[in-house]
Order: C-alpha cells, then sequence, then structure tokens
C-alpha cells in the first residue's frame, strides 16, 4: 500500500512537473518578448520587429528555446524602409535561470532559417548595416561594462539554413549574390583561443567587380577549421577543401579585426588541378549540360592573392591570373567539337589604390568549325582617366553553333554574326571631344538571325542589323526585325557606349522606330493565363521598373498599337528614359472614333512597387460607349458613361500610383479637368427613371443632351462636379454634386417643368408639396411652371431620390451654394483687385497731374496737355477715371447676371 502511495505521489509531482515545464514559457512569455524588443531597439538604429515569438523547454532541453518569427531589420534616415534583414525564424537557446531572472541572459545556440540580407554601399560610400548606436559615453569618460549587457553570449554552435545574401558596393563597383547558403559552426566561444569547424555550402554564387564577370551562377562548398583567437581578432585558416563548380581549391592565410573600421588580411589560393575541364566548369552553359561527359584536353592554372589593409578607402593588394593552353571539349552527342582554346587574364592591384588596376587579357582565342574568333583587352588608371586598349574579331554561322554547345530543348539558333573591332586611347578625350586622339573603328552586322526558346516561344528575328563605330559614337544605320507579330524598322546612335561599360555612365542616345503593329497585351502579358486556364498570379509580380543607367530618347510611330481593349490607330510620339522614369511627351493617336493626346511620366525612382504617375490627357470626340468598356478608369470616374449615348472631348491631368499589377490604385488619384458632351443621349439611368416615375413625366426617362460643358476634380476616391445646366425643350436643369468610386453618389438637381408636363401623379405630388408648405405657414404659389429641388443619393446602381420640400429646397440650395461658393470668391476677389488696382492708379494719375501743374506755375511754363484746368482739371480727370472703372464693373456684373441661364 505503501509503495501504491509513493508511485502516486511520484506520478502526481511528475505530472505537476511537467505541466510546470509547459507552463514557465507561457508565464514569462511577455517578459521575453519586452526584453528582446527592448535591448534589439536600445542597441540599433535600426527598426526592428517580428511577428511572434515561440518558447519552448522541450525542443532544446534542458535550455529554454526562444524563436522569433519572421523577424525584419529596415534602415532608417538615408536607408529609410529599405530591408537590411528578414528572417523567417530565429531560434536561440537560453539558460532558463538567466531568462526568468533577466540577468546576463546565457545564449548557447543560434539557427537563422530562411534569411534574406541585402547589403548596400551607397555612392558616398555609406554602408547600410551601420545600424549599431554609437558609444554615448562623453570622451574621458570611464568605458562602460559590457558585463551589465542583458545578453552573454555561451555560444557553442550555430547554423544558417537556406539563407539569401546581396551585397552591392555602388562606389567600387562590386556586387556579390549568393543563394541557397547553408552554414554551420561548432566551438567554445566562452575561449579566448579556440577552434571553429565549419561547413558551407551554396547553390548559386555570383561575383562581378566592374564589368568583369569572375563567378557567374557557380555551386560552391567549404570545409575549414578556423583558428580564433578574440585577444587579437584573429582568424586563421588552412583548407584544400573547397570546391567552385569542378575547381578545387586550396588557401590558407588569416583576416583581422584591426578595429571597427579597420580589417587586415593575408590570403592566397590556387586550385592544385591543372585539368583544363576544372576550368571549364566555371563557364555556367557547359556546367548545366552533362557535363560529366564531356571530352577535354588542355592545361590551365589559377592562382592569386588578397593581402593588406582594408581601411576607408584604402584597399589590400591583389592578384588573379588565370591561363589555358591548348584546350578543347566536346560533347560526346555532338559531331563538333570547340578546340584551339588559348586564354590569359591577369588582374593586379599592387597596392590596393583602385585606380592602379590593371586589368591585362593579351590573348583569348577559340576556334568553331575552323572559323576563328579572337579578343584581346588592356585596362589602366580605371578610376581617374580609363586607358582601353580593345580589339575583337570573329564571323560566326550561328545556326551551327548548336553543333558544339548544347541548348536547352526547344531552343533554335540560325543566322550570321561577322564583328570586327578595335579601340584605343584615353576616355578624357572622348569627354573633352578631342576624337582625333581616340581610335575606334569597325562594326558589327547581324543577318538573318532567328532565337527561339522556353522563354521567347514566339522566337526574335533580326534579319539586318548595322553598326558602325567611330571615336564620337556607335552609329545604328540599319535595324530590321520582328518580335511578336511586330516589324520594326530603326536607326539612331549611341554616344557613350564605352563610359557605359567601364566607367557605368548613363547610356545615352537616339533612336527612331516605326512599326507597322504593336501588341502591348503580348508585350506586358496582359490578361495573360496559365497554362491550366487560370488567370495568372499577379500577387507575385512586379512593375516593369526603368533603369536608373539610361538616358534614351526614342522617337516611334506605330500604325497600330492594340492595348487592353483599346486600338490606337497612327500613333507617333516622343519617349524619353532617364532619371528612372519614361517620359511621354505629345503622344498622338486615333482611337475610339476619336483624336487623343498624352503628356506626362512614369517613374520607379521613389518606389519600384508603386510607380508614380503624372498625366495630361486632351481627348476629342471620342465615342463614350467605348471609352466606357475600354478604361478601368473611367469607369470609376464617370459611372454615369454606362448609359449615355454619343461624343465627348476632354481634358484631364491626374496624377498618383499604380499596384503591383500596374492598373492605377485608385484612392490614390487625384487631379482635375472638364468635359464636353457634344451630343448624346442618357437612357435608362435609374436615378431619372424613378425621378421620371414620381412626376410621370417620361421625359426625364429618355434625355436628349447638346453642348454640356462640366468641370470636376477627384481626390480620396471622390469626384466632385461642379454644377451644371441641361436645356431641354420643355424644361431646364441644374445639376451638381459628387460621387465615389464606390459608385455612391452625393448630387443635386434642380428641375423647372412645365406643370402641362406632368400627368396626374405628378401634379397630385406638386399639390402635397404645396400643402405641406403652406401647413408650415409657408405661403407657396405655384404657376405654370414648377420648380423642384431633388437630392439624388444611394447608388448609381439603386439610387434613393427625395423631393421632399422641406429637406430638398434647403439642402439642394446648400449643396449648389458649397460648390459655387469657390468660383463666386474668385469673382469677388477680381473686383475688389480691379478696383484697388483703379484707386490706385487714380491716386497715382491725379499726384503725378498736381506735381507737373505746380511744377508749370512755380517755372511759369504752360500747360502742354490741353488740361485747362490746372490741379482741378487733374482731380476731375481721376474722377472720370473711377467712374469709368466702377462702370465697368456694374456692367460686368448685369451681364453675369443675365447669363446665369446659360452654360
Amino acid at each position: 500500500m505503501k509503495l501504491k502511495k509513493v508511485l502516486k505521489g511520484i506520478g502526481i509531482g511528475l505530472l505537476v512537473l511537467i505541466a510546470i515545464l509547459i507552463a514557465i514559457p507561457y508565464l514569462f512569455k511577455s517578459q521575453i518578448i519586452a526584453r528582446v524588443k527592448t535591448e534589439l531597439n536600445k542597441s540599433l538604429n535600426a527598426k526592428v520587429d517580428f511577428k511572434d515569438v515561440d518558447i519552448s523547454l522541450f525542443r532544446r532541453f534542458p535550455r529554454l528555446a526562444v524563436a522569433l518569427e519572421e523577424l525584419q531589420v529596415t534602415g532608417v534616415q538615408h536607408f529609410e524602409g529599405d530591408t537590411l534583414l528578414a528572417v523567417r525564424r530565429l531560434d536561440l537557446a537560453l539558460d532558463l535561470m538567466s531568462a526568468i531572472k533577466g540577468e546576463n541572459i546565457s545564449i548557447y545556440n543560434v539557427s537563422l532559417q530562411q534569411p534574406r540580407i541585402y547589403a548596400l554601399v551607397d555612392e558616398e560610400g555609406r554602408p547600410n548595416w551601420d545600424i549599431v548606436k554609437p558609444d554615448t559615453d562623453t570622451a574621458g569618460a570611464a568605458p562602460e561594462d559590457t558585463s551589465k549587457s542583458e545578453f552573454a553570449f555561451s555560444l557553442q554552435q550555430y547554423s544558417i539554413e537556406d539563407a539569401v545574401i546581396k551585397y552591392d558596393d555602388l562606389q567600387g563597383h562590386m556586387h556579390l549574390a549568393i543563394e541557397g547558403l547553408n552554414h554551420k559552426g561548432k566551438g567554445d566561444f566562452t575561449q579566448d583561443n579556440f577552434v571553429l569547424s565549419t561547413s558551407t555550402t551554396a547553390g548559386s554564387l555570383s561575383y562581378a567587380q566592374g564589368f568583369i564577370p569572375y563567378l557567374l551562377n557557380t555551386k560552391m562548398e567549404i570545409l575549414a577549421d578556423i583558428q580564433i583567437d578574440n585577444n587579437a581578432g584573429k582568424y586563421s585558416f588552412k583548407t584544400d577543401k573547397i570546391s567552385i563548380n569542378n575547381l578545387k581549391l586550396s588557401t590558407e592565410g588569416f583576416f583581422q579585426l584591426v578595429n571597427d573600421s579597420s580589417y587586415n588580411m593575408d590570403i592566397s589560393f590556387q586550385a592544385p588541378s591543372t585539368d583544363f575541364k576544372d576550368i571549364l566548369s566555371l563557364v555556367p552553359a557547359v556546367y548545366s549540360k552533362d557535363f560529366a561527359s564531356i571530352k577535354t584536353s588542355g592545361a590551365a592554372t589559377f592562382k592569386g592573392f588578397v593581402k593588406g589593409m582594408y581601411a576607408g578607402e584604402q584597399m589590400p593588394a591583389y592578384e588573379l591570373h588565370l591561363g589555358i593552353k591548348d584546350g578543347f571539349f566536346q560533347y560526346p552527342d555532338l559531331p563538333k567539337p570547340v578546340k584551339n582554346i588559348q586564354l590569359a587574364v591577369n588582374v593586379t592591384n599592387p597596392d590596393g589604390v583602385p585606380d592602379h588596376t590593371i586589368v591585362d587579357v593579351p590573348q583569348a582565342h577559340l576556334e568553331m568549325d575552323d572559323s576563328p574568333v579572337d579578343l584581346r583587352l588592356m585596362i589602366k588608371t580605371p578610376i581617374s582617366d580609363l586607358y582601353l586598349d580593345a580589339a575583337a574579331k570573329g564571323r560566326l554561322d550561328l545556326g551551327k553553333v548548336g553543333q558544339f554547345v548544347k541548348f536547352e530543348n526547344g531552343t533554335r539558333l540560325s543566322g550570321l554574326l561577322d564583328a570586327d573591332l578595335q579601340a584605343r586611347g584615353y576616355m578624357s578625350a572622348i569627354e573633352r571631344q578631342q576624337y582625333e586622339a581616340f581610335h575606334a573603328a569597325g562594326k558589327i552586322s547581324v543577318a538573318d538571325m532567328a532565337y527561339k526558346s522556353k522563354d521567347y516561344p514566339d522566337g526574335v528575328n533580326v534579319s539586318s542589323l548595322l553598326m558602325t563605330f567611330n571615336p564620337k559614337n556607335v552609329t545604328v544605320s540599319d535595324f530590321k526585325g520582328q518580335y511578336l507579330g511586330t516589324n520594326f524598322n530603326a536607326n539612331g546612335e549611341v554616344n557613350n557606349l564605352l563610359a557605359y561599360l567601364f566607367q557605368n555612365d548613363a547610356l545615352n542616345g537616339r533612336l527612331a522606330l516605326t512599326a507597322d503593329q504593336v501588341n502591348l497585351n503580348k508585350w506586358m502579358a496582359t490578361g495573360e493565363a496559365t497554362p491550366e486556364g487560370k488567370p495568372a498570379d499577379t500577387a507575385s509580380s512586379v512593375p516593369f521598373a526603368v533603369p536608373n543607367n539610361l538616358d534614351f530618347t526614342l522617337q516611334a510611330q506605330a500604325g497600330k498599337v492594340i492595348y487592353d481593349k483599346v486600338d490606337l490607330n497612327n500613333l507617333n510620339g516622343t519617349l524619353l528614359v532617364r532619371d528612372e522614369a519614361v517620359i511621354m511627351k505629345d503622344i498622338k493617336a486615333n482611337a475610339l472614333q476619336g483624336t487623343m493626346k498624352i503628356d506626362g511620366s512614369y517613374s520607379t525612382k521613389l518606389d519600384k512597387n508603386n510607380p508614380d504617375i503624372n498625366f495630361t490627357y486632351d481627348v476629342k470626340e471620342l465615342d463614350v460607349q467605348e471609352t466606357f468598356k475600354a478604361f478601368n478608369t473611367v469607369q470609376k470616374l464617370m459611372p454615369i458613361a454606362q448609359f449615355l449615348s454619343g461624343k465627348m472631348s476632354s481634358q484631364m491631368t491626374v496624377n498618383g500610383k499604380l499596384g503591383k499589377d500596374m492598373s492605377p490604385v485608385l484612392s490614390s488619384l487625384s487631379g482635375d479637368g472638364n468635359l464636353l458632351l457634344i451630343q448624346g443621349f442618357l437612357k435608362k439611368f435609374a436615378p431619372m427613371d424613378q425621378l421620371a416615375n414620381q412626376l410621370n413625366v417620361n421625359a426625364l426617362k429618355d434625355i436628349s443632351i447638346r453642348d454640356i460643358k462640366n468641370y470636376f476634380a477627384f481626390q480620396n476616391g471622390r469626384m466632385t462636379v461642379n454644377p451644371f445646366r441641361i436645356k431641354m425643350n420643355n424644361f431646364n436643369m441644374l445639376v451638381g454634386g459628387s460621387h465615389g468610386f464606390d459608385q455612391s453618389m452625393d448630387y443635386t438637381m434642380q428641375l423647372a417643368l412645365p406643370r402641362a408636363l406632368l400627368g396626374q401623379q405628378g401634379n397630385g405630388l406638386v399639390n402635397n408639396l404645396v400643402k405641406q408648405a403652406n401647413n408650415k405657414g409657408i405661403p407657396v404659389n405655384v404657376g405654370d411652371t414648377v420648380y423642384l429641388n431633388v437630392l439624388l443619393g444611394g447608388n448609381i446602381m439603386k439610387p434613393s431620390v427625395k423631393t421632399d420640400l422641406k429637406e430638398a429646397a434647403g439642402k439642394a440650395a446648400e449643396n449648389l451654394k458649397d460648390q459655387a461658393t469657390a468660383m463666386v470668391k474668385n469673382k469677388i476677389d477680381t473686383v475688389q483687385q480691379t478696383l484697388k488696382d483703379s484707386l490706385k492708379h487714380v491716386k497715382n494719375e491725379a499726384v503725378n497731374a498736381a506735381k507737373d501743374e505746380l511744377k508749370k506755375q512755380l517755372l511759369g511754363g504752360k500747360d502742354t496737355t490741353g488740361n485747362s484746368g490746372g490741379i482741378q482739371g487733374a482731380g476731375k480727370a481721376a474722377e472720370k477715371t473711377l467712374n469709368n472703372t466702377l462702370k465697368g464693373l456694374l456692367n460686368k456684373r448685369k451681364n453675369t447676371a443675365a447669363d446665369s441661364t446659360k452654360n
């Protein structure tokens, strides 16, 4: 019995212990979340946030496991809104008791799952990862005791899973991209000296500096033990377990942290193997296609080093040497080899000064079917004044390339390529327009080229292309081809191709393009469906981003352009591509039975996901129904158009943003304009039908409209329409108000109807309104014409119509009064300013005349102006001027009042 009680007690105790283990994370969850956020935001000059925290005592038992879900670190100030780090899950293993006490929380394990890191150095050399807040201690103060930090690293191991890292140095023109990165390390970080065992793999690695792509989509694996000396901040290593695609490397050296902004390094590397096939694996197109079965021969060398200090503008010295002799490769199932490959590449920098970099490619040669291709290149002083000595020559039958290199299934290539180019001299000669001091000559010609692949299933065809090189520019004298059903012909010039290639300057040029027909629905994939027949997922799509390195003018003409549901005929105009924007100038076309003229801009400079737009439209005599059906924006701005037939002209200015699907974000749109309805009919418009039924006036159901012009403005999803008048044979209407892009209405209409038009039901309604007014002490006499005030509310498809005298009279007058206030104020201001200017003119005239008369009398002169009254005459002249001014204003006011019934 005692044993049973003991076992029962143990069981209860275990259950209580398990309950406590389960409950502890939730009891202290809020404390841990608050402490983590406080610590991160206290030490970082960035916005740090995460979606949730997952806390468990079992996942890392006996440690406390804390995982931050969807952690994001975004920049502030200059890098406002830029995401430096985004991690799907950051998993930490903490000491439980230190977490509960909140003192020196010990971290034993760190795991990052799917981190996305974007490191950037801008044009001015500012890094976006410099987010650690500076020490606020004043000079001479004792340094902060780091032992007081609320976190202490007792790290034993860490891991990074499926990471994406991108590094862009805009100042140094360097680019690094790593995808599918997996890395883990194990070591005792509590020691000052220890060995860190690491394992690293990457699915894709690309690195380029300047215009030279050193690596492109290569696979990488590194196994290395790193000797860490925390006292000296030094990391030493030596390993021969590095592979880049098929190339094996051995490396040794060290990397040392001197201070927060200075690093010392001495790293050398080389390829132990001399097999050409290992170097060939660095060519992505070759490596991705049955590389293991390729026949090769030839010798190769690859080695280099990086040595010296990196501190601010100071860079370490470096060298890279690649050599290939008598290279040869052939796919076993292809008929011909690529042979006689000779290559020498030497990149040297003796002291780390960027301007002392020399790129020397004295020889690059290969042969395809006895057709040689040769290239040489020398670059010096790339920063101060780039010197270039380059040449390329070759003639290639593109239709035979598939006999040497494997293409993806469905890829076809044919045509002839002929190139013979030379360039030699300093870029400064071109910049100073001293073209005689720079040698550039040669041409590139393409004939009957046809290319088709899975990315271009419709194919790209270039029937002819001729580019002629001279010191001043590259002349495109002939460019004919066909793409997506468009036959085009172009000519023009590119003015700074070398500066674009070697100095990253914006490509400047001009091109005149003519085309027979352009289907923009195909070019932009508008409304395309997936192979399963489902609509394309636009959530993951992004708008077209205008490149930041273009300064190009395109003069375009097209016989027909198809965009969405609109056919634009005889389109012509100018497109300017510059400063990350496309500027449209004087774009004209015939469409929708009328003419269109568009000026404006589309820019992705401020926001790549939501481009800014700013357009001015001038359309004339468009068919109302066709316009409504063609444009979704018109359906929101002018919903009444679905009930109108006829012709309209309009001028409108609009600005706002586009969404990811390139459609306008309606809530962002603002603008104004005018609309002239030349002639037409309003039929089946629910508000008018409802009013017609109430008044028993069928003429309100089918209204003939002519020469109606109104002004409108829209903002925050709502369109305001200034009051406008509709004149019929037997009655008049004055309409004004607003409607929302959600189709809601708030309009006021004033009707002047002959009582003879009203049927029995209409007259009954009028008599009832008169009776209601008289009962409230408001004397109303209705003559032959009935004046009604109508409020139109609700939705355009389900309207509400109110003709109650109490509600309608007050609200109608108030609504129209509010809309007219601004215009009336403008007129009053004009009158006041006119009077002010006139009085000022009269005063000046009288004073000047008095001065002249007094001067003449003192000097004994005579009045030569013909005024017999002297000073008194000057006063009469002033009085006459003032009377004329007042008379003109009164006449203008009288004419305005008399014209109040006109549009």
